[in-house]
């Protein structure tokens, strides 16, 4: 089959691999239909996730038509067309059954925090993702979830990730009733928890990056205010204060992570020599303009080692902080209800259709931030 090849930092290439084979019980294989470039896979892509190991396929965020079950898969069927969650997640475990799907106990039984994670590094559990023709996916009682009968399969692609994320990002900023909230960031995740902090009662929402043509498409999308910390401010913290009467915002959102622009020091630290976990540049924004007794959301990916934050501005502000991979699954009924409202339109956050076997040439174009690409979709040839 073609698939996704992790050759090293900044080097992907589409090559045959052998198919993958049922495992366990519980496996299912898909024959995947639609599959994403995350913002999510940059970080692996230019060597800031630890243990991303050459061979490796990426892809967390896929589609497919089951083509095999293994003998105790009751949930779905063969033939049924199915989203998968990037959570991989048994289901039974201490956090699965808190819903916590995110944070799987046995999925990855060597990692004291995140759960399992299609294509994303040895430290998420060393699995296979999506960006492949066809996909192994365990515990297939809980995670892939049949398509309902007339979703368009762009709009159930983005229910992987994109989504339920941005939907979390938003929920776990625990806005209140006319609170303004900042979002930092404006990839797909970041638009989405912007369109989603509505959802909540939010009374203003603010996006900040640098890019103009992503905010643009923010402003239109999600309807909220967009400025460019590299030539609307000066000093991105003192210009929400000036904005919000310099009290600070109610909540603020990290949707950026480890590769973070805007400052010097935890770009080198962060990105050029790896001493930390990323750049933690937006999480220093989010933690100094939110205001006092406030709420930092953190749904940007980030390393898992140390990070340069200042603690002692979290502590003498009293705030809180919420930070997680989205659960997909417990997210997943409300999410597709929205989306058949139309109340979320995923869909339109696509901007580019790729070939899977131009994957190098989409990785470029995204990471490069080329040709006003806001999410790129791979185009499989048995695509439905």
């Amino acid at each position: 089959m073609l698939a996704m090849d992790y050759r090293g930092p900044k080097r992907v290439r589409a090559t045959q691999k052998p198919m993958p084979e049922i495992k366990h019980p519980q496996d299912a294989i898909v024959r995947v239909t639609r599959s994403c470039i995350c913002g999510s896979d940059l970080h692996l892509y230019n060597g800031n996730v630890p243990d991303t190991r050459v061979g490796t396929t990426f892809g967390h965020e896929f589609t497919g038509i089951v083509e095999e079950i293994g003998s105790e898969v009751t949930k779905i069927k063969v033939g049924d067309h199915v989203l998968v969650p990037f959570n991989v997640a048994c289901g039974e475990c201490h956090f699965c059954k808190q819903g916590m799907f995110g944070n799987c106990h046995e999925s990855n039984t060597q990692a004291t925090a995140v759960g399992g994670i299609f294509g994303y590094s040895h430290t998420a559990g060393g699995y296979n993702g999506g960006q492949a023709e066809y996909a192994r996916v365990p515990y297939a009682n809980v995670g892939p979830t049949v398509i309902p009968p007339g979703m368009d399969p762009d709009d159930a692609v983005l229910l992987t990730d994109v989504v339920p994320t941005g939907y979390q990002a938003a929920e776990m900023a625990g806005i209140q009733q006319g609170d303004t909230v900042v979002v930092f960031g404006a990839g797909p995740v970041g638009i989405m928890a912007a369109r989603c902090c509505w959802l909540f009662g939010a009374g203003r929402v603010i996006i900040i990056d640098k890019e103009d043509y992503r905010l643009e498409f923010a402003s239109n999308y999600a309807n909220c205010e967009a400025y460019n910390f590299e030539k609307d401010m000066d000093d991105p913290v003192v210009f929400i204060k000036k904005i919000t009467d310099w009290m600070g915002a109610d909540c603020v959102i990290d949707a950026v992570g480890a590769e973070a622009a805007g400052n010097a020091m935890q770009t080198i630290t962060g990105r050029k020599l790896l001493l930390q976990a990323g750049s933690a540049t937006a999480m220093h924004w989010a933690i100094n303009s939110v205001k006092k007794g406030g709420v930092v959301s953190v749904v940007g990916v980030y390393g898992p080692t140390d990070n340069l934050i200042p603690m002692g501005n979290v502590l003498n502000k009293g705030l809180t902080i919420r930070a997680n991979q989205a659960s997909v699954k417990r997210l997943l009924p409300r999410l597709i209800e929205h989306v058949q409202n139309g109340v979320i339109n995923p869909k339109a956050l696509i901007t580019h259709r790729i070939p899977l076997e131009d994957v190098a040439d989409g990785y470029r174009l995204f990471s490069a931030k080329l040709d006003n690409c806001i999410k790129p979709l791979l185009v499989f040839p048995s695509n439905i």
